[in-house]
């Protein structure tokens, strides 16, 4: 019975082992082909999900790289990069009728910059820019309407107010496009020319002033400067 239950136990501790043996191989077989056959299956449903959400068998899509805006109204404002101040103005026809009033100017200068109404002489506080033509006005920079009035001597004026407290001011305008409060991109088209009831020979016209921290300023000096550099 001794050597019966010793060759017994050596038997059954030899299967044990072979079993252990067994398991040892097969299980990171098992896994392996468990990771492969996930592997398989993302990439037949990634595959199969790209065919059906981007099919080109969708004749209603339609990739375009221009102008996506078909019939709308080409003034649409789109978001500025630029920051440099520009003319208030877009046609190239457009010129300066009366300069801005500089006390640092010589006489002559000072001068050309005196406006005479109603027997009044009187400093021109802007620039009055005029064209033969009705032109367009823009805004010189992005900015917040603070203001929309309408004035029997100067005529219909829009105040703007930009960044590092600067305000563009217009007037004597036509076909006014914003509202007070509405925000303008720069370049927006706001309005268009109009008659001056002061400088009433002068055809299609602009008054236009600026003021930067409270203080009215020569707008000439300041086109094509960034906000940085004021």
């Amino acid at each position: 019975m001794y050597i019966f239950l010793n060759l017994g136990n050596n038997y059954i501790r030899g299967e044990i082992m072979n079993n252990k043996r067994i398991k040892s191989f097969f299980v990171p077989v098992i896994y392996g082909t468990l990771v492969i056959a996930f592997l398989f299956t993302m990439f037949f449903v990634g595959k199969f999900a790209n065919n059906v959400l981007f099919s080109n068998k969708n004749n209603n899509l339609k990739y375009v790289d221009g102008e996506i805006i078909e019939g709308a109204n080409k003034d649409v404002p789109v978001v500025s990069t630029i920051n440099s101040i520009v003319r208030p103005y877009l046609d190239n026809n457009v010129k300066i009728a009366k300069s801005f009033y500089d006390y640092n100017a010589s006489s002559d200068q000072q001068e050309k910059s005196i406006i005479f109404y109603e027997n009044t002489y009187m400093q021109n506080s802007g620039v009055d820019y005029t064209c033969e033509n009705v032109f367009d006005i823009i805004s010189v920079l992005d900015g917040t309407v603070i203001s929309v009035q309408k004035n029997d001597i100067m005529g219909t004026t829009i105040e703007i107010r930009h960044n590092n407290d600067l305000i563009s001011v217009y007037q004597s305008l036509s076909e006014v496009n914003v509202s007070k409060d509405d925000k303008v991109i720069q370049g927006q088209i706001i309005a268009k020319s109009g008659l001056s009831n002061i400088e009433n020979s002068d055809g299609n016209y602009l008054h236009f002033e600026l003021y930067y921290k409270g203080k009215i300023v020569n707008p000439e000096e300041y086109y094509n400067k960034s906000l940085d550099e004021l």
